[in-house]
């Protein structure tokens, strides 16, 4: 391609000549500097690499070259729940990290992808969305390593936004228009921005740690909290006083922790492991500000127990029991398994009244206009929404934004430890200061954010 054919194809000599023009009706002191900002961002290059998340297990970064810098993000990666999500692209190698490794996903960035994108403008979300899906053409979305890699990537990229965590850049956040939360309202179309309700994971079992106990997970819900980071310290004493509980118990052995930071302690009941959590609720002091979810359960412990919310409470292809459990209106029940993110599958529970809330995991749905929409849709039904992280993290934080922006209302990120889950858990720290009076926490609301 000639330069005048690249320049003719992205309309620069159009946009430059809009640019000088703006710049004269303005009366600038600096016109340079006013033309850089009025000029839109273009996708100049994208480069991925392959790097390990929180379990040791490879997944995709990349860094994205704009006309206003670079821009980097990394993917995380969770247990495929089955055929009705997005599909993770791995080289099945056994002699390369165990058939883990995603040099394929990483080539087809740096080939495909990066020649589809190349000169596009990043802020223009469902063109680019479309672009990625159009490359595929497939209802699974084979190459989804890619596709939620560079969507995180493509929605930061509002003129001067970089992620925070990048500290070779901070010197550059002084001079930010838009916050990437407040990108993702106005794609999303939202005008209330709303601080999560944390999930804190205390407790892990199942397939998620080494012990007996059945369930994934047992989690806390700091709903009493006046703000997020009142919940936080909520969550965090909360963890360390049950910390001291299993010690008591277990001895310091029952202390190990499982892939998403919760404790694992040799247990197997539903029962124990809900006293152990009662009982380190005690010794806070916040118990009625406190409660308790799971992902499993059957419904006398709802009697016994503070519990708010219960995720998969049987098998994902179980509707019948779903919907039956969700009939009785104990509390929340919550789709993951059994919903996986996927349109159709949320409009067969919303229609059958399966269950009254969703799990939102980006990667499972493939694109930020996808997931847009997929909250819409469960929002209208009156649903609640759960923002989630995946088993494999990474220190990216594009999570927390994204449950502001949309107004999820509830945020799951593990545990109140370990760097790739408190990342998420900081960022909505820095959110709620830089929204000052403007902050709302969702509370008491935290199912109808």
């Amino acid at each position: 391609m000639s330069v005048q054919e690249y320049l003719d194809k992205h309309m620069l000599s159009r946009k430059i000549e809009d640019a000088v023009n703006a710049a004269v009706r303005a009366k600038t002191p600096d016109p340079s500097n006013h033309m850089r900002k009025a000029v839109s961002s273009v996708i100049r290059k994208i480069k991925a690499r392959q790097i390990l998340d929180s379990r040791g297990i490879p997944t995709v970064e990349v860094d994205l070259y704009t006309n206003k810098g670079m821009f980097r993000a990394s993917v995380p990666s969770g247990d495929p729940s089955g055929m009705y999500e997005a599909v993770e692209l791995r080289d099945g190698d056994k002699g390369m990290y165990l058939g883990n490794s995603v040099m394929k996903a990483v080539k087809n960035i740096n080939d495909r992808i990066s020649e589809a994108l190349i000169g596009m403008d990043p802020t223009l979300q469902s063109q680019i969305d479309q672009a990625m899906i159009d490359l595929d053409k497939t209802e699974k979305k084979i190459c989804y390593v890619e596709y939620d890699i560079l969507l995180r990537v493509n929605s930061v990229l509002m003129q001067y936004w970089l992620f925070p965590l990048l500290p070779a850049k901070l010197e550059l956040l002084k001079r930010r228009h838009v916050p990437l939360y407040k990108h993702i309202a106005d794609l999303a179309g939202r005008t209330n921005l709303t601080l999560p309700v944390p999930a804190f994971s205390v407790i892990s079992g199942g397939k998620h740690a080494g012990n007996n106990l059945a369930i994934q997970e047992i989690m806390i819900l700091p709903v009493g909290a006046s703000k997020f980071e009142e919940a936080l310290q909520m969550g965090a004493e909360t963890y360390h006083h049950l910390k001291e509980v299993i010690s008591e118990r277990h001895g310091s052995h029952g202390c190990n922790v499982g892939e998403d930071g919760g404790f694992a302690p040799n247990i197997s009941s539903f029962t124990e492991g809900l006293n152990l959590v009662k009982e380190a609720i005690s010794r806070t002091g916040y118990n009625d500000k406190i409660k308790i979810a799971l992902d499993v359960a059957a419904t006398e412990f709802c009697i016994d127990y503070p519990i708010e919310s219960i995720e998969d409470p049987f098998d994902k292809e179980d509707w019948e029991h779903t919907k039956y459990f969700s009939s009785l209106d104990i509390c929340q029940v919550v789709g993951d398994d059994l919903l996986v993110s996927n349109p159709k599958r949320v409009e067969r529970a919303i229609q059958e009244s399966t269950c009254n809330a969703l799990v939102l995991k980006l990667n499972q749905i493939g694109t930020v206009t996808e997931a847009i929409d997929v909250v819409k849709l469960a929002k209208d039904a009156r649903w609640g929404v759960v923002t989630s992280h995946r088993c494999g993290e990474t220190v990216d934080s594009f999570i927390a934004d994204l449950a502001v922006g949309l107004a999820t209302g509830q945020i799951k990120a593990g545990a109140p430890c370990r760097g790739e889950r408190m990342a998420k858990y900081n960022q909505l720290l820095r959110i709620e200061e830089e929204l000052g009076d403007q902050a709302v926490y969702a509370g008491e609301d935290w199912k109808l954010s």
